[in-house]
């Protein structure tokens, strides 16, 4: 038996076929017999989760030699982007790189916003899908969709495998740096870092789900869409679409509702809060799910029998994930404060500049209307360090996107997907470097990744 087919027999156990792993039935639960988890493949970078921050850094990696591997839990690549129906990208102006990249070719391909959205970027998330597929192929980006990492084996302090689950059964997977983008820091979790999560009080931001709506014609609902004039105006259109929704019968759960055009005739609706519910906990997010979902339903079915400029409103289709705002920040060489963003914080190792003020959605409905989204503090543009993306806990593993290092406050600012597409190329980056010379990311000095802001 080839070492690299089996994991050694004292990490994982002794060797059982998979269809033979029959479980025990006990009292207390179910006792699985031992098994030696086969090794599918051995890579330089094994990237988790192909959201924004996922997908730009399997690229970045590719891109630069590495052997890399992208893991999905999905059926299709983007993340909150696409299986989200997260359609605008929010803090995108002030970014170079893979992120301008993306936005040439969606309009290239017909698949930017034909709608005037100001600051944020509308796309069509078909062509997104279409288009960071053909991405990873050019970059010999090995993509598995339909998988879960769901365990993770450290020696003596160090990530070294990542364990999956799907129709092919338990893998295991090698690699010499791995990038968690899950969003909830799954990855750094199972290996046993350490996280915070919430506000002080352990409380977190709701849940929304995003739908794609259309039957409706821009022109003649100008006055409810949330477009680049209404922008400048602080946004009058939510509170007239509220009152609207409210005319037909029906109470949104979000005080501040918003239809976000993308074409003339396609809208991203986004119009409920999901509250109290853990962003890690399946039966939670399930529940939250449901809940969403059917509100949605009600909400357009509602406006339809409204009638007159809403008579052929519809739902083209409501997002595969629920969007998660608030979930596990993993400890890294540097947290993210809100100090950070008071002062503009500058750093050497600087990743990413964010502009994107502080959104903290409430963590309560009686809160909703009482306490301000910025929550009293003002941001100025600030840097994210290379050092918030690097886990503290356990080497040869970083993170990118929502999951990094930083605290309540700084958190809502720099989880929107235009920061998350700039960390995650910068970590793919890095992390190819560091496979490439035998390093771990925290020896490479920054200036030799030549990254600019």
């Amino acid at each position: 038996m080839e070492r690299r087919t089996f994991i050694n027999a004292a990490l994982f156990g002794a060797i059982l076929p998979f269809s033979e792993a029959i479980a025990e039935v006990k009292k207390e639960g179910l006792v699985e017999p031992q098994r030696t988890i086969p090794i599918a493949g051995d890579y330089d970078v094994i990237v988790c989760g192909a959201g924004p921050a996922g997908v730009a850094a399997a690229i970045e990696a590719g891109r630069n030699g590495a052997k890399t591997l992208l893991l999905e839990v999905h059926g299709c690549l983007g993340g909150v982007w696409t299986a989200g129906n997260l359609t605008w990208i929010l803090d995108n102006q002030n970014k170079s790189g893979f992120i301008n990249e993306i936005k040439r070719d969606l309009a290239q391909l017909g698949g930017a916003g034909t709608v005037d959205s100001g600051s944020s970027y509308a796309f069509d998330a078909e062509i997104m899908k279409a288009i960071l597929e053909a991405y990873c192929v050019e970059a010999d980006v090995t993509v598995r969709l339909h998988t879960r990492v769901v365990s993770t084996a450290v020696q003596n302090g160090r990530l070294t495998h990542v364990l999956t689950e799907s129709k092919s059964g338990r893998e295991a997977w090698a690699a010499k740096i791995f990038i968690d983008c899950t969003g909830d820091g799954d990855v750094a979790q199972q290996a046993g870092c350490g996280y915070d999560y919430g506000s002080s009080e352990g409380e977190g931001q709701p849940m929304s789900l995003l739908a794609l709506v259309g039957g409706v014609h821009y022109e003649d609902i100008k006055p409810f869409v949330r477009d680049a004039q209404d922008s400048k105006l602080r946004s009058p259109s939510k509170k007239r679409l509220e009152a609207e929704i409210i005319r037909s019968g029906v109470k949104p759960s979000y005080s501040l509702p918003g239809l976000y055009p993308i074409h003339q005739d396609l809208f991203m609706l986004m119009a409920n809060h999901e509250y109290g519910y853990l962003g890690y906990d399946a039966k939670q997010i399930s529940l939250a799910t449901l809940k969403a979902r059917a509100e949605v339903h009600q909400i357009v079915n509602g406006l339809r029998s409204l009638g007159g400029i809403w008579q052929n409103f519809r739902i083209v289709s409501t997002a595969e994930q629920i969007g998660v705002r608030e979930s596990r920040r993993i400890h890294g060489l540097y947290t993210v404060t809100a100090e950070d963003l008071i002062q503009g914080a500058r750093h050497q190792d600087a990743v990413c500049r964010v502009t994107f003020g502080v959104d903290v959605h409430s963590v309560k409905k009686d809160d909703e209307n009482n306490k301000k989204y910025n929550r009293g503090v003002k941001a100025v543009p600030y840097d994210i360090p290379i050092r918030a993306m690097i886990a503290k806990d356990v080497e040869g593993l970083m993170m990118a996107g929502r999951c990094i290092s930083g605290d309540f406050i700084a958190h809502s600012s720099y989880r929107v997907t235009g920061n998350s597409v700039v960390m995650g190329e910068a970590a793919g980056r890095l992390g190819a470097m560091a496979a490439g010379s035998n390093r771990l990311p925290q020896e490479v000095d920054w200036a030799e990744v030549k990254w600019s802001l």
